[in-house]
């Protein structure tokens, strides 16, 4: 008995099924189902959508790496904080409140965090150090603005920063500056990371001088600015900016007259990185200014004195480089070496590098010939480590190997450039365009010269299109020039010698000769400019480059050439195997025997000789049998070249078979992480291969595995888009046209035939109750179903004009549906499998019976003239060749219609159509064959395996074979009976009938119209992965030979028909008078395959994959060097233990606890035992009155009562209003800080606000609007508050207001529980809570969802045994009130349960029927949600599984919570309660 495995592989779900088979007379002959399933992993439908639509998809670890580079950065800049305040409590530069607060390395006790510029006096109130400062500042203020109040201390920092620089200043201010820079340093940027400066758009903030709309053009403005810019801008609103200051991006370009047009417009929130660079090149212009150079803290004071109302950071000044930050601590430092005498000390200065540094001898050596100054610049604030290598990340030379790994070159390598240069033109072709397309491309490359004058053409271009090759090289006239086309993408430029290029230029602009560019100056140059990435070194590298070589002007040259920045993108092969390789495709002068290696010589020589060698393969000497001379090895192909050297090119480099399932174990224990470099490829090919591990487990030896690739894995990302695009294109088309044909219901008239048009013209988009026509078109709606095939019918009809591409004759709507006309294949499919849209046309019936097997063009050509009789009584006449090829060419003239085109001109199928059909060359297919090919690798009769990557026992099939195949044995039916029952239900559900229709007496599911957008029937349950498996597992190889149209290829087209005869049904038919055998759908695998197929997919269970890692060991490794081999080695952490947390504890925005202050009413008794909380303020005064008196209570409660008339607004049922804080209650608000327009959408957001000043200040800016939120916080809205800031705060003055804190009521948790952290507070993330835990006490149930934190602790604490210990933790912390109580079990989000029924609780003997089945989807509180387990989507969300998709009852009705039991369900959907 054979075992056939099918897989089908989608973006995150495995299809599998295992089939038995015979052997009969060397035929597989398949005989029934042994096992099928359907695994999924997960996912979210954000991430999948992203995937399918060719957006970059970051994995989890990606994302918890971003995290961690965060954290990493603000640790670095604790460390230097702690080495800075060790070196200057030393010094003794730290006052006495800070210093206290430190341990002897730096670091503050207990997490306190003072700051250094305020003390606390005897009586703990604040008090600022620097007074003095201040208000020698505060003068300088009032000196240029009279008018301003409130100076923030805070400023003081900027003052003493631009003082120090040439004045002295005390120690703790210098202490002050220091601890200031390290909190602003500046970036490091290098040089890969400078924006480009030859883009034409960039950031501007100017003041607009004048608007002028445009007479002659609707919505546009020409905007006059205060810089000198005048742009152009499109808006739908009126724009009211004169004299005011707006932000704009503005973009230049230029047009074909060489005119310089501007663009303005408003910038988006994807134009951030635009924005930081023009502001951070403005700045750093200000700071470099000739005539007034200023350093970072005296630009930004001088600023803030012309203008106190701006902000400082992101509006003053953005992150500049570092190097103007050093530069201005390092003119403070020596400034102030001439007051503070310890910056001098030299003993002082050795015993804060002893303290730094007390077991690094050599380090503290060097520093011994420093002094201060380079010991906090250099060594503490302005320390750069160097960049982790990324070289693991870069693939392995499919070649070369040696003891360590051997890894491919870069694409920018002048080498590697000429390779690809080499290998273009070795497989460029040249056609002429025909009826048939013909080879040509030897009239223009006849000899070697004429290939050496194109690669000399082509090494000096950056990239090359078809135009420019065929009029500039091969001097095609202009005329002549549509006739001809390369084998290439015809409108897409593809990349020669890129660095060549790119130097030539840049050395042309300094006015070097491209002569200089030997081959090793040009590769000395680009590893120079590779290579070093600082900025500083590359110019100092190119200056000592120049001198090397003679270029006077070096200056001009490192200034130029430090601008050409090449990317780190890698090729396929090592710089080893191009050396070895390039020699052999190279020819003419560019050739030389000296070039070939050694081994390679030798290696030629035994195959010219015909030497026996071990190593040279009988295929690399059947392939090279006609070489005779070493000179003839030259201008190879690379397939060619690759088995000259290597002798072989796409065979495995090392032969494996895995003899059983635990070796796919050790696969992937040694796969390397991230190596596909694509997340979600990576995750279902490691999950494919230990399901496949399991099957083999299960079923024993697998004889052959019949594979389906999603095509969403195989393509890469610009395919996955455009596809996408294009569904999105045909669904919406389709969704018209079969609104279109409800509408026409088919018959024809006039009227009809006058709506048609309507939609056509896309009229009813806009159609309005008021148009004429809308009465019309609403009274012709009528009901009806067009099916797939209509649908497509009509798509073709509007295609073609409403004309038959072989007689040009009009085809009239009124019989389009009828049988007069047919979709006929251009290519028969008798002939070649191919039913796909650009394959089909309409046309006359009895047109279509005679041409029956003949390609389009070949049926003309054969019966073009004739006249033909159809079934009306009417007759045509076919086109002449002249007239089809003429029509085809003006009718299917777009881009878009070119396959279609070339297929009504084929006269013949082309063998290399075939072939390119055949070949899947994309890069994961050929892994994942590979890997599955070491399962069922064929042993021969020597004892060694198949040496082709891919075994013969692997066959893969395409989707559209499955497709073809399902349809014909009858598994569509299959899977609507399948999913019936929750079309049926929705019914109910709805109470109405619109789910289920009637077909050949049958019950069908169907959606309505308003419903059919994005609706498939496959993708609501998961099962139907298993049935596309099943398919597959049944698809022999001579399915696939024909369906695939391998049969279709010359040598193969007598064995076509065998296969047609032997797979396919067959039924006779007259066809122009003749008594014909016609193909019909194919046969079944066996008499009951439909029916047993049906039933193996009821009784499956899909199974889930789990991610439930919470914290998982991690081990450090320590580098050192080996003493014996001096060698880098890694030695394991050996003391302490190091978790790390894989799930995501918090949202990122971190909160504040608040404390409002609230009014509500009390009892006028107890208000009395308060009296400073009464609202009233006459109320209040009364109270302390009377109790001053010496009344009590009692007698200030009769005096109210007695004065009743006096006081009756402010006693109201013996109730007051009080003032209360929300800190003395058990409500707990938070709040954090957000842009008003965040905050703001409706006027009671107002209320949320802490700040009772900006409160005020938003409400009187409402009220000045009139009440219109929208107008008021619009853009324009805003400017105007900060405007009118102070007339708005009842004419005091008040800073702009940007941001303001939001509060908000809600359950948070501390970060920490000391210092700092424990008075920042973060809420859950969504999605941790993983854990739900179910208690009975009484035979009653109860439930608690288990926070992640408590998770956590509860793995650090107890490891292993966690599970165990869990119910104990829960009780501890109270989550579980009852200690009596009994955990019955946990669950997580995807674990299956059953809901067994009375008779199965009572017996405990499960039946486990499929219906019963529910998957856990999530829970909250003692809430617990779940969904059927093999419902993939709902059919109309919030309405089939509840409100949020998902829901507390089973269909049936009862509380799942209540009576649920777990069940553990392994890989393969085997179950087994737990």
């Amino acid at each position: 008995m054979k075992k056939i495995l099918g897989l089908d592989l989608g973006t995150n779900s495995i299809g599998w099924a295992v089939v038995n088979a015979n052997i009969e007379n060397g035929e597989t002959k398949i005989k029934s189902i042994e096992s099928a399933g359907s695994r999924i992993i997960p996912m979210d439908e954000g991430i999948i959508g992203t995937f399918e639509q060719g957006g970059n998809i970051k994995s989890k670890t990606a994302e918890r790496t971003r995290l961690r580079g965060i954290r990493r950065l603000i640790e670095r800049s604790k460390l230097r904080r702690e080495r800075l305040n060790r070196v200057l409590n030393l010094m003794g530069f730290l006052p006495k409140h800070y210093s206290v607060k430190l341990d002897r390395y730096g670091k503050f006790i207990d997490e306190s965090e003072p700051k250094l510029p305020w003390s606390k006096d005897e009586n703990g109130k604040s008090k600022f150090l620097f007074q003095e400062s201040f208000n020698e500042m505060c003068d300088e203020f009032k000196r240029s603005n009279s008018n301003i109040k409130n100076i923030p201390s805070d400023w003081t920092i900027y003052y003493l920063r631009k003082k120090a620089l040439t004045q002295p200043i005390s120690k703790f201010e210098l202490a002050w500056i220091l601890l200031n820079f390290n909190q602003k340093r500046g970036y490091y940027q290098f040089r890969e990371e400078e924006g480009d400066k030859s883009k034409n758009s960039f950031y501007c903030e100017s003041k607009v001088l004048k608007v002028v709309p445009l007479e002659d053009e609707k919505d546009k403005y020409l905007i006059s600015l205060e810089n000198g810019i005048i742009g152009l801008m499109e808006s739908k609103t009126q724009l009211n900016w004169e004299n005011r200051i707006r932000e704009f991006i503005v973009t230049k370009d230029v047009n074909k007259d060489g005119e310089e047009k501007i663009k303005l417009r408003v910038p988006k929130d994807t134009d951030k990185d635009l924005i930081w660079e023009s502001i951070k090149s403005e700045t750093e212009k200000i700071l470099t200014c000739e005539e007034n150079r200023k350093f970072v803290g005296e630009y930004i004071y001088d600023e803030l004195l012309k203008n106190p109302q701006q902000k400082i950071i992101g509006k003053l000044v953005q992150v500049i480089d570092r190097e103007f930050y050093k530069q201005e601590l390092i003119q403070i430092l020596e400034k102030q070496k001439e007051s503070i005498v310890e910056l001098n000390n030299i003993q002082l200065f050795n015993e804060c590098i002893e303290s730094l540094y007390p077991n690094n001898k050599a380090h503290r050596d060097m520093l011994n010939q420093k002094d201060f100054t380079h010991l906090f610049v250099e060594d503490i604030l302005f320390y750069q480590r160097s960049l982790k290598t990324k070289k693991h990340l870069i693939s392995n030379c499919p070649y070369e190997t040696r003891k360590y790994e051997v890894k491919c070159v870069t694409k920018s390598h002048p080498l590697f450039q000429e390779f690809r240069l080499w290998q273009f033109i070795s497989n460029l072709k040249i056609y002429k365009k025909g009826v048939i397309d013909q080879d040509c491309t030897n009239q223009f490359l006849k000899t070697e010269e004429d290939i050496v004058a194109l690669f000399n053409f082509l090494n000096n271009k950056k990239e090359i299109g078809q135009d420019s090759l065929l009029s500039t090289h091969f001097k095609i006239k202009k005329e002549d020039k549509e006739n001809y086309r390369w084998n290439y993408v015809e409108d897409k430029k593809y990349p020669s010698n890129q660095t060549h290029a790119s130097l030539v230029a840049r050395l042309k602009k300094i006015g070097v000769s491209a002569n200089f560019l030997t081959k090793e100056i040009e590769e000395h140059l680009w590893h120079t400019l590779y290579s070093i990435s600082d900025k500083k070194e590359i110019h100092k590298a190119l200056l000592k480059f120049a001198k090397k070589y003679g270029i006077e002007d070096s200056i001009s040259f490192a200034e130029e050439l430090q601008k050409e920045i090449f990317q780190k993108e890698y090729a396929s092969y090592s710089l080893k195997a191009i050396k070895k390789l390039l020699p052999l495709m190279r020819c003419g002068d560019y050739w030389k025997e000296d070039d070939i290696d050694t081994k390679t010589k030798e290696r030629i020589e035994k195959i010219t000789t015909g030497e026996f060698d071990e190593e040279i393969d009988n295929k690399v000497r059947e392939k090279l049998q006609n070489y005779t001379d070493i000179s003839q090895f030259k201008g190879l192909p690379l397939w060619l070249a690759c088995y000259v050297v290597y002798g072989r090119h796409s065979e495995a480099k090392e032969i494996t078979k895995w003899e059983k399932p635990e070796e796919i174990d050790d696969f992937l224990i040694k796969f390397k992480q991230h190596s596909l470099r694509n997340p979600i490829v990576e995750q279902i090919v490691t999950e494919t291969l230990r399901t496949v591990r399991d099957i083999w487990k299960q079923v024993g030896n697998i004889d052959e595995i019949h594979l389906e690739l999603g095509r969403d894995l195989k393509n890469d990302k610009e395919t996955r888009k455009r596809i996408n695009q294009q569904n999105i294109s045909n669904e919406k088309t389709n969704i018209r046209i079969r609104k279109i044909l409800k509408d026409l219901n088919y018959e024809y008239s006039i009227s009809k035939h006058e709506r048609f048009k309507i939609y056509e013209d896309f009229a009813l988009s806009n159609l309005k109750k008021d148009d004429e026509k809308y009465e019309f078109i609403e009274k012709i709606k009528k009901e009806s179903n067009p099916t797939k095939s209509e649908i497509e019918k009509y798509k073709l009809w509007l295609e073609q004009k409403y004309k038959s591409p072989y007689t040009g004759q009009v085809i009239p709507l009124s019989e389009l549906f009828s049988d007069k006309y047919q979709i006929e294949h251009i290519i028969p499919q008798a002939r070649y499998f191919d039913d796909s849209f650009n394959n089909k046309v309409i046309c006359e019936a009895n047109v279509n019976n005679l041409k029956d097997k003949k390609l389009g063009c070949e049926f003309i050509n054969e019966h073009g003239g004739e006249i033909v009789q159809l079934s009306n009584g009417k007759s045509v006449t076919l086109f002449t060749l002249e007239q089809y090829v003429e029509f085809v060419q003006k009718n299917y003239a777009t881009k878009e219609q070119e396959n279609k085109r070339n297929n009504l001109l084929r006269t013949e199928i082309p063998e290399d159509f075939i072939h390119r059909q055949l070949n899947d060359t994309r890069y994961i297919s050929k892994y994942v064959k590979s890997l599955l090919s070491n399962i069922v690798r064929e042993k021969r009769s020597d004892g060694t395996y198949e040496e082709e990557v891919t075994s013969k026992n692997i066959i893969v099939c395409s989707g559209g074979t499955t497709t073809r195949l399902k349809q014909d044995w009858g598994m569509n039916d299959v899977w609507n009976r399948i999913i019936l029952p929750r079309f049926q239900r929705l019914n109910q559900l709805t109470e109405k009938n619109e789910f289920v229709t009637i077909k050949n007496n049958k019950e069908e599911p169907i959606v309505p119209d308003d419903l059919v957008k994005g609706f498939n029937k496959k993708r609501i349950d998961h099962r139907h992965h298993a049935m596309d498996a099943i398919v597959i597992a049944c698809t022999t190889r001579s399915h696939v030979n024909l369906l695939n149209n391998e049969a279709a290829l010359s040598e193969n087209k007598a064995s076509r028909y065998q296969l047609q005869y032997k797979l396919r049904k067959r039924e006779k038919v007259i066809i122009n008078g003749e008594e014909r055998e016609v193909f019909k759908e194919f046969y079944k695998p066996w008499d009951t395959f439909t029916q047993d197929a049906e039933q193996v997919l009821k009784n499956i269970v899909v199974s889930f994959k789990q991610n439930l890692r919470v914290i998982t060991k991690a081990t450090n490794k320590t580098q050192y060097i080996d003493k014996e081999t001096g060698k880098v080695k890694f030695k394991p952490q050996e003391k302490g233990e190091l978790l790390a947390i894989r799930k995501s504890l918090h949202k990122e925005t971190v909160f504040g606890e608040v404390n409002l202050r609230k009014i509500k009413d009390i009892k006028l008794s107890e208000a009395l035992n308060k009296p400073q909380s009464i609202v009233d303020k006459e109320l209040k005064a009364e109270v302390y009155r009377l109790k001053a008196l010496g009344k009590n209570d009692k007698a200030i409660i009769k005096h109210f009562k007695e004065n009743k008339d006096v006081w009756e607004s402010e006693i109201e049922n013996d109730k007051v209003e009080v003032y209360y804080f929300t800190k003395d209650t058990n409500d707990k608000y938070f709040a954090t800080r957000k842009t008003i327009g965040d905050i703001v959408s409706k006027k009671e957001d107002i209320e949320s606000i802490t700040d009772t000043g900006i409160r005020k200040i938003l409400e009187n800016h409402l009220e000045a609007n009139n009440g219109d939120i929208e107008k008021a916080f619009s853009r324009e809205g805003f400017e105007d508050m900060n405007r009118n800031i102070q007339k708005l705060n009842n004419n005091k003055p008040h800073q702009p207001i940007y941001k303001a804190r939001k509060f908000e009521k809600a359950s948070k948790f501390a970060i920490g529980e000391k210092g700092a952290k424990s008075q920042k507070f973060v809420e859950a993330a969504q999605g941790t809570n993983l854990f739900f835990a179910i208690y009975e006490l009484n035979a009653k149930r109860s439930y608690v969802t288990i926070p992640l934190n408590l998770v956590i602790d509860c793995q650090k604490k107890y490891k292993n045994n966690w599970k165990e210990q869990l119910d104990s933790v829960l009780k501890e912390e109270k989550y579980v009130k009852d200690s009596k109580a009994k955990l019955l079990f946990v669950i997580s989000p995807n674990d299956l349960v059953y809901l067994p029924t009375q008779a199965e609780s009572k017996t405990k003997q499960y039946a486990f029927d499929r219906n019963r089945i529910y998957k856990f989807v999530s829970s909250s509180g003692n809430q617990a949600f779940f969904v059927p387990y093999f419902i993939a989507n709902a059919i109309i969300k919030t309405t089939e599984l509840g409100a949020n998709n998902k829901a507390e009852r089973a269909w049936s009705g009862e509380m799942i919570k209540e009576t649920c039991i777990p069940i553990q369900v392994d890989r393969l959907g085997n179950i087994k309660p737990l």
